[in-house]
């Protein structure tokens, strides 16, 4: 059994479920294995702000002692997923001149990678924002770009150009204190996506150029990667809550029986008639009614589209549209609803595939579901960092850029 503080929890809150994830290092192997799973119904949570504190606290005590139970062992400490609305991206840049020696002969050490990265995130922040992420993207020197590790080379001038993350600090705080009063130390927040990204994207497609889009029940977060590193992020205000009400103002029924309707077409057998019937509950104590699928496609399409161009809209805005080799990855809960990644590529005109988590050992069926892309991602980038704290004490200096880039080896 490894020792209890090598155990890594990943805990995400999302509309519809809280989960928390409990992994270990396997013997032998370097990988991660899973130890145990906790999931609970989410209450007090809307749009990726908590609206309730006390019902998100008893959601996330709920999910962490069922973690505990499967897993044998108390969580202590956790990696916790932030997103919404409220989590904006931009681009900066940070320079500085390298010491006092003649021009082009100053190396690169460490310490001048820290301090131009420093400089690159010294934006002015409004007084509620909060940076939660500082992504790397390349290194100049003396204008040379796209150089990923520029430790040991020689220059007068370095560069960087890096991918900020903010949040808002009182939604950040309160999804901390949360996680707090539910027995849990919060080791780090991590913007969703990007934890999406390490559970379900291969460093293949990160070079080529992908765009992740993690469908939620409140928005859908989207993530670009070209040359390795993190281009662009964005928030859509539109994810399967959406549909959800869709369904219960078009069928007149209880959002749960919603809930239960949008399941079943997503995982319908698209193969199979449109003319198909299911049975639907009615409000207020009517009858229950027939409708077809083919009603449900009528209310399901219609906002999926609109899902797509907003995505669409906004791969234009980032400038990184025309240069994803790999086309688009669907995680989330929202990507599996059935015929999206059809109708993505056709709207999109890209390549289209679900992203369904992987890397861990003992994962079984539930956790390679899309739905469970974000926890398995914060449990990989918990892992991340403890390799990158080993790295410090052994001597790091050549894992420095593969580590900032979320490439850790």
């Amino acid at each position: 059994m490894a020792k209890k503080d090598r155990y890594i929890v990943g805990i995400d809150i999302g509309s519809n479920k809280t989960c928390a994830l409990v992994c270990q290092p396997a013997p032998d192997s370097g990988k991660l294995e899973v130890a145990g799973l906790g999931v609970a119904e989410s209450r007090g949570w809307r749009k990726g702000v908590i609206v309730n504190l006390d019902a998100a606290v008893l959601s996330l005590k709920k999910a962490v002692e069922a973690a505990e139970s499967s897993a044998g062992v108390p969580v202590d400490s956790a990696y916790v997923g932030v997103a919404g609305p409220h989590v904006k991206g931009v681009n900066s840049r940070g320079a500085m001149a390298l010491g006092q020696a003649p021009r082009g002969t100053q190396e690169v050490t460490r310490d001048d990678i820290r301090q131009v990265i420093q400089t690159a995130r010294g934006i002015s922040l409004p007084p509620d924002r909060s940076l939660i992420h500082v992504l790397p993207q390349e290194f100049l020197l003396d204008s040379q770009n796209g150089i990923r590790d520029p430790i040991g080379m020689l220059g007068s001038r370095l560069e960087v150009n890096v991918h900020l993350v903010m949040a808002s600090a009182s939604a950040t705080q309160n999804v901390v204190t949360a996680v707090n009063r539910a027995g849990v130390v919060v080791r780090d927040t991590v913007f969703e996506p990007l934890a999406s990204a390490e559970a379900c994207l291969t460093a293949d497609e990160r070079e080529l150029g992908v765009a992740l889009v993690d469908i939620g029940g409140g928005s859908s977060d989207l993530i670009v990667y070209y040359q390795g590193s993190v281009r662009h992020t964005a928030v859509i205000p539109l994810g399967g809550d959406h549909f959800t009400n869709d369904i219960a103002v078009g069928l007149r029924t209880p959002i749960p029986e919603a809930e239960k309707m949008k399941r079943l077409w997503g995982e319908r057998d698209p193969s199979r008639p449109n003319d198909d019937l299911v049975e639907v509950s009615s409000v207020g104590g009517r009858p229950t009614r027939v409708v077809s699928y083919a009603i449900l496609s009528e209310i399901i399409e219609p906002r999926a589209l609109e899902l797509l161009e907003l995505l669409d809209e906004e791969l234009g805005r980032s400038g990184y549209g025309k240069q994803l080799g790999a086309g688009v990855v669907l995680a989330g809960g929202g990507a599996k609803l059935g015929g999206l990644p059809a109708l993505a590529e056709k709207t999109l005109g890209l390549p289209v595939r679900v992203g369904k988590p992987a890397g861990l050992l003992k994962m079984g069926d539930v956790l390679t579901s899309p739905a469970f892309a974000t926890v398995v991602g914060l449990v990989a980038f918990g892992n991340r960092m403890r390799l990158l704290r080993d790295a410090r004490q052994s001597g790091w200096a050549g894992k420095i850029w593969n580590t900032l880039r979320g490439k850790a080896q």
